[in-house]
């Protein structure tokens, strides 16, 4: 999925829950499951060598600044302000939630981009790569996600 689909996702469920320790894991399982659904990323093609790294990274750039933006969209009053002396963590639950939201994907870049996967990492790309289902076709692979965040914005 595209890094805007799992950022907003986690972002929804990290609000809407409140507490990390539920939150966290629930959002990690929906990385997952929302993987397992057919879909089109900027990656897609990678890992079969039909895309090199270089135009994955130029594609995954615009994809996480458009995800950071929707989600500070979504919930505006999680933009921390300068004169806030205390930075609570219940409102600073949209950014931890689309960062756990993507950290599945985050743990796979050594491996993508710079072509080293580390032996902790190994397991757990395994276990994400079971679920993944990339499709080739942008359109078919873009409805679902199109779908899904138009849900979560307007249930945010």
């Amino acid at each position: 999925m595209l890094s805007i689909s799992h950022a907003a996702t986690g972002a929804f469920i990290a609000v809407k829950l409140g507490n990390p320790y539920l939150a966290i894991p629930l959002i990690l399982l929906s990385h997952y499951v929302e993987d397992a659904i057919p879909h089109w990323d900027v990656g897609t093609g990678l890992t079969s060598g039909s895309k090199s790294a270089r135009s994955a990274l130029i594609g995954e750039v615009p994809d996480l600044l458009l995800a950071g933006i929707l989600v500070l969209a979504m919930y505006p009053s999680s933009i921390p302000q300068i004169h806030d002396a205390k930075f609570q963590i219940l409102s600073l639950s949209p950014i931890w939630g689309a960062f756990i939201g993507l950290l599945p994907d985050f743990l796979e870049a050594p491996r993508n981009f710079l072509k080293k996967e580390p032996c902790l990492l190994k397991p757990i790309n395994y276990f994400h790569h079971i679920f993944h289902h990339s499709i080739p076709r942008p359109l078919d692979g873009l409805i679902p996600q199109i779908l899904l965040v138009i849900l979560l914005w307007y249930f945010r």
